[in-house]
């Protein structure tokens, strides 16, 4: 007489057709147990998955309840997970990548049955396609973060996205400003109005966003520090303000005096230039004429695309907007900067009563 097979032991059989079936009862995702199905051609095959998934089941690794297609779980990934942890701006890139390249290329394929080769074959694509090296690795890092969180919720047990390789992203080595440069810019820019916004750029290596998202509470005359707490961001068709990238970005700089001249003038011309309901609506130290913040792109357009002068190669905005080390040496040195501004700490600059110098970059010459 046959020995009875004990609880939870499983079934293995022959079907009609000749194809071999397994099933057990095993522990899902859902925290239940679930009769599961394996199928194969030889009786051997059938065997050998179903005691790996009863092994897997007995080290608490849970069977998903259903089969993930890795466009589903992208989707549920952006919606769930994403968007509520990371900022709006991360979440924008997170989707974009999604939406266009990872869905159409790889959406249709199983989550659980998503090998390295098929990542592999993918990425390489990409490449051959014409995507820059730089292009595909962010590709890779959000695929990357995505299985990752499958991981963490057991529907995987390896992340493939990881174990793909790709050739290393070129990076562009930048060439920072000399004084005498920095000099010659501010002599080209000093005429247009978002000159005191180059200004910060250029003296303290600050974002676009940290520039433009600078409030008048941030800005300590009496103490003479500049607190960088907030930045502005474009997410979708809005502007909005949100912190710092990190927690190192938020940071106290030293007012000095080529910045506080060139935020006075700013408040300056901002009573000058309408109501003060206006300006004051978002508290920002640089506003469009009406109060509301100034986009980013402002920095990249038309106006820094007037400054380019001989000896810069490129738009001078492209150049001081985008490094965070300002120029080669500091512009607040003795020989670069000797000109300061000649209030006394906390006091209004002579701008508000006298006319300013001809040029600041003049009167940042060294004496003679």
């Amino acid at each position: 007489m046959a020995k009875r097979r004990s609880n939870n032991e499983g079934s293995i059989w022959q079907r009609q057709d000749g194809r071999w079936t397994g099933a057990a009862y095993v522990r899902t995702t859902s925290g239940t147990f679930k009769r599961t199905y394996i199928y194969g051609r030889t009786r051997d095959d059938v065997h050998a998955q179903l005691v790996q998934l009863q092994d897997k089941s007995a080290r608490g690794i849970p069977q998903p309840t259903s089969a993930w297609k890795v466009g589903e779980y992208l989707d549920y990934w952006l919606a769930e997970v994403a968007k509520p942890m990371v900022r709006p701006t991360t979440y924008a890139k997170y989707e974009v990548m999604v939406r266009l390249y990872l869905r159409p290329g790889l959406g249709r394929h199983r989550l659980d049955r998503l090998s390295v080769a098929t990542v592999q074959a993918y990425l390489n694509g990409r490449l051959h396609g014409g995507d820059s090296p730089a292009k595909v690795h962010e590709i890779r890092m959000v695929l990357g973060a995505a299985l990752t969180r499958a991981m963490r919720e057991e529907l995987i047990q390896r992340n493939v996205a990881r174990l793909a390789t790709l050739p290393s992203a070129p990076t562009a080595r930048r060439q920072p400003w000399s004084p005498a440069e920095a000099r010659q810019f501010f002599h080209a820019a000093r005429s247009d109005s978002l000159y005191p916004a180059f200004v910060l750029l250029l003296v303290y290596g600050m974002r676009r966003g940290e520039v433009l998202g600078l409030g008048w509470r941030e800005v300590d005359l009496e103490t003479s520090v500049l607190r960088i707490r907030q930045q502005l961001l474009r997410t979708g068709n809005n502007l909005r303000l949100g912190p710092v990238k990190t927690a190192a970005g938020r940071r106290e700089l030293p007012l000095l005096g080529i910045a506080r001249d060139a935020l006075h003038h700013q408040e300056d011309m901002q009573i000058l230039g309408g109501p003060a309901t206006d300006w004051t609506r978002h508290e920002l130290v640089f506003t469009t004429r009406t109060g509301y913040p100034v986009e980013l792109a402002t920095l990249d357009g038309p106006s820094a695309a007037s400054l380019t002068r001989p000896g810069f190669g490129r738009s001078a905005c492209m150049t001081c907007a985008t490094p965070r080390q300002p120029c080669s040496r500091p512009l607040a040195s003795r020989r670069a900067m000797p000109w300061r501004s000649s209030g006394t700490r906390g006091s209004r600059s002579p701008w508000r009563s006298t006319p300013p110098p001809t040029t600041p970059a003049a009167a940042m010459q060294s004496p003679g």
